[in-house]
């Protein structure tokens, strides 16, 4: 779920396309091929795991799900270990594109919440296939000085009264992905953020072309940016996101409105035609350690699922943060991402695309 940068996507592209490593590249070692979200890790864990298990870790980025999965579905190039998002994970298990993990190789899995472990089963039954990296939320970023009203609503983003009474008609930062766009109006409706009923897409489509003049951009790296600049005043952001940007400019408040929205949990697989499966497990090993978890959630700020790491979080405003860890209040009134099928991707494809190319 983490943003990217053009600097690691152009790396991603040249590694994807030519397997070469520059730079780094250590030809006698032992090898773990790695696919993950770009800036999703500490580069210093990755050194770290290099250090203790003499096992080079080949480092490829994605931007987002729908990326990744053809490169594995294809096999065109191969991976030992990804971190796809919950519902691709789904998926990905039904295609049989995914190698069960074996736990005797992975005894740190003991430091993963059973809470996180019991959510993943939603989309993984028995946890054979992933193992939870991050977790988060879905919410909107406001800046608490531009906008006076407090916000609890996703109506912030699509009611026209409220929108130019706080002045800030056609400045919203509008989430640029399928599923969010689509969660986000849904979940305002009174709708399940997996419908496929086609009526209530309709309905959501329509009322997302109806927000698109008050849309300043649709985008998901630069909301960071432009809102720790102060240079829009509300925007749809993940959680992981929020905590930085908070850290940045405390004028800027996050909240998961009170229809709900997404909780997602990203986990670490296996593809079926890994070639180092044992070097994947030791990733995954690695990557569960306490001290490991916890450098790499102060590292990219997004929500660990292990509960060992969150016991060692020395900071109590960082270990009781609300957007990090909220409340089971919040829990409650969120739903994690379903696969809905090739059918009904494709349905939202076509509709969030009719809604972007509306005039």
């Amino acid at each position: 779920m983490k943003r990217i940068t053009a600097l690691l996507l152009l790396c991603s592209l040249i590694l994807t396309s030519t397997g070469i490593v520059t730079g780094c590249s250590k030809s006698n070692s032992p090898k773990v091929y790695v696919y993950n979200w770009g800036e999703y890790i500490d580069p210093d864990v990755v050194k770290l795991f290099e250090k203790e298990t003499g096992i080079h870790a080949v480092m490829s980025y994605f931007e987002q799900n729908e990326d990744m999965y053809p490169v594995i579905k294809t096999g065109s190039q191969k991976y030992d270990v990804v971190c796809p998002s919950d519902y691709m994970i789904e998926k990905m298990i039904g295609e049989g594109l995914l190698a069960e993990i074996d736990y005797n190789n992975v005894p740190n899995i003991k430091n993963i919440d059973p809470t996180y472990l019991k959510s993943a089963e939603q989309f993984d039954p028995g946890n054979k296939f992933s193992v939870p990296y991050c977790w988060g939320t879905v919410g909107i970023l406001y800046n608490k000085t531009m906008i006076k009203e407090p916000i609890d609503s996703w109506g912030a983003l699509f009611d026209k009264d409220f929108i130019k009474r706080n002045g800030y008609d056609g400045d919203i930062l509008m989430i640029n992905s399928v599923r969010d766009a689509f969660a986000i109006a849904l979940s305002y409706l009174g709708y399940s953020i997996n419908s496929t009923d086609e009526t209530q897409l309709e309905e959501a489509k329509k009322l997302l072309q109806e927000q698109k003049p008050l849309v300043d951009a649709y985008v998901v790296d630069q909301v960071r940016d432009k809102m720790i600049g102060g240079e829009n005043p509300i925007g749809v952001i993940y959680s992981g996101e929020a905590i930085y940007t908070q850290r940045e400019n405390p004028d800027l408040e996050y909240v998961v409105p009170k229809e709900g929205s997404n909780v997602w949990i990203d986990g670490w697989v296996i593809p079926k035609n890994a070639p180092n499966k044992e070097y994947a497990e030791k990733w995954i090993n690695f990557m569960c350690d306490p001290e490991i978890a916890l450098k790499n959630f102060n590292y990219i700020t997004y929500s660990t699922p292990n509960k060992a790491a969150r016991e060692l979080i020395q900071d109590e405003d960082i270990k009781n943060s609300p957007i990090a860890f909220p409340g089971q209040d919040v829990l409650d009134r969120c739903t994690t991402y379903h696969y809905l099928g090739e059918d009904m991707d494709a349905l939202y494809i076509k509709k969030w695309n009719e809604v972007k190319s509306a005039q």
